[in-house]
């Protein structure tokens, strides 16, 4: 027996079974990021549809009231109808009168900004963040697309919430009861 190999291991051998190890250890340090990342990113998505999903469950709510009126003062159901700003009113207190700081709501995404806000008169509040888009679609009683406020019998509403490979879109369409038959 040659007295190198007498009592242990040689370099190379221990050599060879780091470079294994160390292998091996890349392997499952790979596969444990891979899952942290996968957890992130479906965390962040579940984030996401439950804020635009709150979102659109608040907004669906308040306009299904619009142009609540319970004497008949001929209050307008919309008032602002554009592709990114939706304005409508509802008359709460049933004194016949909308009162622009609690029965005229307004939400919005302003340009460049992340933020769904509320404005029912107070300042604009915000709703859920990580908006990257808004956009409102108006139609009258007949189906067809419309901007005039005093024409919209629907409203349908785009909300794409998240961010990254996180992004949601959710899209919602709102019936207005309080609309006037004749239109």
């Amino acid at each position: 027996m040659s007295p190198s190999r007498a009592g242990g291991f040689a370099m190379a051998d221990l050599l060879v079974s780091l470079a294994v190890f160390g292998l091996a250890m890349s392997v499952v340090l790979s596969f444990l990021v891979f899952g942290v990342r996968a957890y992130g990113w479906g965390g962040g998505r579940v984030q996401a549809q439950q804020s635009a999903r709150a979102a659109l469950e608040r907004m669906t709510a308040e306009l299904r009231e619009a142009g609540y009126d319970p004497l008949g003062a001929g209050i307008e159901p919309v008032v602002v109808a554009s592709p990114t700003v939706l304005t409508f009113q509802r008359d709460l207190n049933g004194n016949g009168v909308v009162d622009p700081t609690r029965e005229r709501v307004t939400f919005v995404l302003r340009p460049g900004d992340t933020v769904l806000r509320r404005d029912a008169g107070g300042g604009a509040q915000p709703v859920i963040e990580e908006v990257r888009r808004l956009t409102f679609a108006y139609f009258d009683r007949a189906g067809a697309a419309t901007l005039d406020p005093s024409a919209v019998a629907l409203v349908r509403i785009s909300l794409e919430v998240g961010h990254g490979g996180s992004r949601v879109v959710m899209e919602t369409a709102v019936s207005l009861r309080n609309a006037r038959a004749g239109l």
